[in-house]
């Protein structure tokens, strides 16, 4: 079964994000900001991250760019889902390494199948 970690300091949205993927049938593990989710990848990496870019102490572009500029991470999946919805936003996060940009609000199909797509 895979494991996804879900990065947020959002507790409502890493609660709502967690029950859509529990459903489809995957591990969830959640952290509350970049700094959390780096010790946590560290030490237990998952096979896929979903992360907020505007976190507080580390923001998910600086994460996305620690995990794919790391030689045991780098292909892990890496999923930014944000409200930042600009055109600059999705490339400056593709830029940094992300597989996929989702914005807020997403649809719940939207994200699984983003996710299980990723996962294959």
């Amino acid at each position: 079964m895979s494991t996804v970690l879900i990065v947020d300091d959002s507790s409502t949205l890493r609660e709502m994000i967690a029950g859509l993927l529990l459903k489809a049938g995957l591990t969830v593990v959640e952290a509350k900001d970049g700094v959390e989710a780096q010790e946590m990848i560290q030490a237990t990496p998952p096979d896929l991250v979903v992360l907020d870019i505007v976190m507080p102490n580390m923001n998910g572009y600086e994460l996305c760019r620690w995990i794919k500029n790391t030689a045991a991470t780098q292909n892990i999946p890496v999923i930014i889902c944000s409200s930042k919805a600009e055109e600059f936003d999705r490339y400056w996060g593709m830029k940094q390494g992300a597989d996929a940009y989702i914005t807020k609000p997403f649809r719940p199909a939207d994200m699984i199948s983003t996710v299980k797509q990723l996962l294959r």
